[in-house]
């Protein structure tokens, strides 16, 4: 992937191209320390993805990713059709909380806060390659897909794999949401007078969809217990 970085830090904007550089599969083909510069640079080089920090000398970083969306439809409309949309993630000190929803309406990808090791936006990228391999290979999108594409749906609206019960799976959910910290499959079957078997099954569920993280627990001997903690 093609990687624009805008900062209008000139040692952070050689840092951040060392950590996409280190990247497998990720290549910096242009740097920016302005809006202006970055929306030039866009427009030259086409890349796929451009790092954005908010703070630049002469716009924020929301109006450079506005631009960026607004020369896309121009350029669809006079050629009648679509041209590949770059994808934006967001790099920047600012944490106020309208900045990050802004970033989020104006189609940003993520918004990773500063300072952060390389390993914090060598994940991001590799969720960016990801997310665009899913599209390349998508035709026709499942509910499923546009489900783990735009994330987790809320609780009840979800659709269950065969054998799971929706009532249960709430169930289960309320308990994870009730229990402080984490719980065993045996802790949670007690609770909701459940079998183990069928509360691991909805405890699995929640890990593969991403609502629940698991832990293990190593005693003194036998297999390591595995613990269940709901995210957010």
């Amino acid at each position: 992937m093609r990687v624009l970085v805008v900062d209008d830090d000139f040692m952070v904007a050689k840092l951040h191209s060392r950590y996409v550089s280190a990247t497998e599969g990720f290549t910096v083909v242009g740097v920016a320390h302005s809006g202006a510069e970055a929306l030039r640079a866009a427009e030259r080089l086409r890349p796929d993805l451009v790092l954005l920090d908010i703070y630049l000398p002469d716009m924020d970083g929301i109006n450079v990713l506005r631009e960026l969306r607004a020369a896309e439809e121009r350029a669809a409309e006079e050629r009648d059709e679509l041209r590949g949309s770059v994808d934006v993630l967001f790099i920047t000190a600012a944490r106020d909380a309208g900045l990050v929803r802004a970033a989020l309406r104006a189609g940003a990808l993520h918004y990773l806060i500063k300072p952060f090791p390389q390993a914090a936006l060598q994940e991001q990228l590799r969720h960016v390659a990801a997310l665009r391999s899913r599209f390349d290979r998508l035709g026709e999108a499942r509910q499923e897909d546009v489900d783990q594409i735009f994330g987790t749906r809320p609780p009840g609206s979800r659709e269950l794999p065969k054998g799971l019960a929706p009532h249960t799976a709430e169930l289960v959910e309320r308990i994870l949401r009730e229990h402080p910290g984490d719980l065993s499959a045996s802790e949670c079957a007690e609770a909701g007078s459940l079998s183990r078997v069928s509360a691991r099954r909805y405890l699995e569920y929640f890990v593969e969809t991403g609502r629940v993280v698991v832990t293990l627990r190593y005693g003194g001997t036998g297999r390591p217990e595995r613990r269940y903690r709901r995210i957010g």
